[in-house]
């Protein structure tokens, strides 16, 4: 399972963790990237749960942030083309394998391999470690294609970052597809991945 999940203003221990709803009653000490994602969902009257949490960097440790939420977040993995023209974000289960040659002939794109950290500051103004789905309300030009595996679009629930790995939130699928998306500009493929050898 891939977890990226760090939480640097967090004090106690992972198995003190609470899952909460919606956004901090303080938020000194949060970024503004993390604010705005709040701001943002709520302007939409999107609901939302959320757990606080330290640096998450085992297995052990990401298992213990997912039973908080109650969900497995998913595996978001921002990829480009060759020439660097084309970029997508891909959401998927996070105990997938991924495998490039599954999606380029599914999306028409040969030769795809991970955006660096520039491009993902650049287009999303999210950094490595923090992908998820809510940067797109930051690519204002569409220069993003968000790529859904179909098991985590058919998934009652979506876990992801708040554009900061410092939390972890919990939404509705129905909530990011049908409001969240649109609201951006932004559309979805479907996409089938076996992930397997």
């Amino acid at each position: 399972m891939l977890c990226l999940v760090a939480y640097i203003g967090y004090k106690g221990d992972l198995n003190k963790m609470e899952l909460l709803n919606g956004r901090p009653d303080n938020t000194s000490g949060r970024l503004e990237k993390e604010i705005r994602t709040y701001d943002y969902l709520d302007n939409l009257g999107i609901e939302y749960q959320r757990v606080d949490h330290e640096p998450a960097e085992t297995m052990e440790a990401c298992k213990a942030v997912d039973e908080v939420l109650g969900i497995e977040m998913c595996k978001n993995l921002m990829l480009c083309n060759k020439q660097k023209t084309n970029f997508y974000m891909l959401l998927m289960p996070a105990d997938k394998k991924f495998k490039t040659k599954e999606l380029s002939s599914q999306i028409n794109s040969a030769r795809l391999s991970f955006a660096g950290g520039e491009e993902m500051e650049k287009y999303l103004d999210i950094v490595p470690g923090s992908l998820s789905v809510m940067g797109l309300m930051n690519d204002h030009n569409n220069d993003v294609r968000l790529l859904i595996d179909e098991d985590t679009l058919n998934a009652e629930y979506i876990g992801c970052h708040p554009c900061v790995n410092t939390s972890s939130l919990k939404i509705k699928m129905d909530d990011i597809v049908n409001t969240y998306l649109p609201a951006t500009g932004h559309t979805y493929t479907s996409v089938h991945l076996v992930g397997e050898d």
